[in-house]
């Protein structure tokens, strides 16, 4: 059985997501910031970890991705539509922000493209394409371990915003719908920032969803 620390990082408190194995082997989802409480998280409980995965290149979800990579020498994953996202602080949206400096990391080690059962190491899951958030926003389903790992496509009462870089609402919705508001009853939707929900959930109560 999967175990799953959950880290609040950077000035937007973006969900870093820890997934370990009984191995003590782990994977980490969306580094946004703070590499050193990452580092200290994984210290702590000895934990491995054999790669990164981002659900999307947005700055908030990147800050941290080059100082682990090295730090562990452990690949990091994407989405082909958002190969040129790290190295360009215009598309991964810190160029918006003048308070901020601009976001330029190598490239991913890994592009993702076809929705599939993606395997690293002992870990599986199912790489579901979800658009709409951003061109290439991703989620990765552990079906066995009911909960999937879903960025900012949607959150607990709400949905992504579509106002950046090639977000479009219609996408957005058409992935909720038949992406994830399909995933079994009691699935854990665990979202790129706030808490987690359920597909019954938004499906019933979600303002956005009606």
């Amino acid at each position: 059985m999967l175990k799953i620390d959950r880290l609040e990082l950077g000035p937007v408190q973006t969900n870093c997501y820890i997934v370990s194995n009984q191995n003590k082997e782990c994977l980490i989802f969306d580094p946004g910031e703070e590499s050193e409480r990452i580092k200290k998280l994984l210290k702590q409980k000895n934990l491995k970890p054999v790669a990164i995965l981002l659900t999307h290149a947005h700055f908030d979800h990147i800050g941290a991705v080059d100082e682990l990579r090295d730090a562990y020498s452990v690949p990091v994953y994407l989405h082909e539509q958002e190969k040129e996202w790290l190295s360009n602080a215009n598309l991964n949206g810190s160029g918006k922000y003048p308070a901020l400096p601009d976001y330029c990391l190598k490239d991913a080690d890994v592009l993702l493209s076809n929705e599939k059962v993606l395997t690293i190491g002992d870990f599986s899951m199912e790489l579901y394409h979800t658009p709409g958030h951003s061109p290439g926003s991703v989620s990765f389903v552990f079906r066995d371990d009911h909960f999937a790992i879903v960025g900012d496509t949607l959150f607990q009462g709400s949905i992504g915003r579509t106002d950046l870089v090639g977000g479009n609402t219609d996408r957005l919705l058409k992935s909720i719908r038949e992406s994830l508001l399909t995933l079994p009853d009691g699935t854990f939707l665990f979202p790129g920032h706030g808490l987690d929900t359920t597909p019954e959930r938004e499906a019933a109560a979600n303002p956005f969803l009606k």
